[in-house]
C-alpha cells in the first residue's frame, strides 16, 4: 500500500514523500525545499530513490539538483522542467506510466498553469498528485496556457473517481474560499466547507488533501457550467464561464 508523508515548507507549499514499503522505494513529489525534504526523509527512515516533478516552476523543481546530489535519485517529469537547467532522467507526458517500486501511476497532461504541467494518478489507490493544476477550492493561474487548455485539463481530473484523494501543492484554501463564496453564495455545501476550513486553519491543521467529490460540490472552477447565470449570460459556453471566473479570481482583492 502506498504510504504518503505530507509536510509544510517554504511559505505555503506542501512537500510530499511517497513510499512503497515492500521495496523501500521513495519518491519526492516535486522539490520545493531540498533541505526540508531530506530532513523529512531522514526522520521517516526513507531513502529517496526518485523525484517526480509536476512542472518547471522553481518552487516545484528548484531542489532537484540538491536532492539528486545527496541521493542519486532518478528524476522524472515533463520536458519543461529542463528550462531551469535541471536535466531529467526520464521525460513523461500524457499516457505514460511510472512505477515506484511495485506501485504504478499514470501520467495526465494537465497543462494550463504551465504548458506541460502533469499530474500523477495512482488508480488502484485512488490518489492523485495534481501540483498547481487544481487547488482546494481553486485552480492554477494561467501563466502560460489558455482557458480552453485549462478547462480540458480540469475535466481530466474531474473524470477521476469521485472518492479520489487529491494532493495539491499549496495551502491556498482560505483565500480561495473568500473568492468562491462571492461567486457561489447560495451553495450550502460551500458555506459548510468554509466553516470547516476556518476551524482547521485556526487549529494549525492543513486543508490538503481533499476529495474530488467535495471539490465538485464546492469548487467554482469545476462548477463553472452551473454558475453561468452568476458570472455570464446563461448561453455562454462552459469554457467562457470558466474563463470569466478565472479572470475574476485574478483580479480579486479579498
Amino acid at each position: 500500500m502506498l504510504q504518503i508523508h505530507q509536510f509544510p515548507c517554504l511559505s505555503d507549499n506542501y512537500g510530499f514523500l511517497i513510499h512503497d514499503p515492500v521495496t523501500g522505494a521513495t519518491a519526492a513529489i516535486d522539490t520545493p525545499d531540498a533541505e526540508e525534504i531530506m530532513r523529512q526523509a531522514d526522520a521517516k527512515g526513507w531513502r529517496i530513490t526518485d523525484i517526480w516533478n509536476t512542472h518547471w516552476h522553481p518552487d516545484h523543481a528548484g531542489g532537484n539538483a540538491a536532492v539528486k546530489a545527496k541521493t542519486s535519485a532518478v528524476v522524472t517529469g515533463p520536458k519543461e522542467v529542463e528550462r531551469i537547467g535541471t536535466p531529467l532522467d526520464r521525460v513523461v507526458d500524457q499516457g505514460d506510466r511510472v512505477k515506484l517500486g511495485n506501485i504504478e501511476a499514470q501520467v495526465l497532461n494537465v497543462g494550463g498553469h504551465t504548458l506541460g504541467h502533469i499530474a500523477y494518478v495512482f488508480d488502484a489507490e485512488k490518489v492523485a498528485f495534481v501540483g498547481d493544476a487544481l487547488f482546494s477550492l481553486g485552480c492554477g493561474r494561467l501563466f502560460e496556457g489558455t482557458p480552453d487548455q485549462m478547462w480540458a485539463s480540469l475535466q481530466k481530473i474531474a473524470a477521476l473517481p469521485d472518492d479520489a484523494t487529491l494532493y495539491c501543492a499549496h495551502e491556498y484554501t482560505q483565500s480561495n474560499a473568500r473568492f468562491a463564496i462571492t461567486i457561489d453564495p447560495c451553495n450550502r455545501a460551500l458555506q459548510a466547507r468554509i466553516a470547516e476550513i476556518d476551524k482547521l486553519r485556526a487549529e494549525g491543521k492543513p486543508t490538503v488533501p481533499m476529495t474530488l467529490r467535495v471539490e465538485k460540490e464546492t469548487n467554482p472552477f469545476l462548477r463553472a457550467p452551473l454558475l453561468k447565470g452568476a458570472v455570464m449570460l446563461p448561453n455562454a459556453t462552459d469554457v467562457e464561464a470558466f474563463a470569466d471566473i478565472r479572470k475574476r479570481k485574478d483580479n480579486f482583492k479579498g
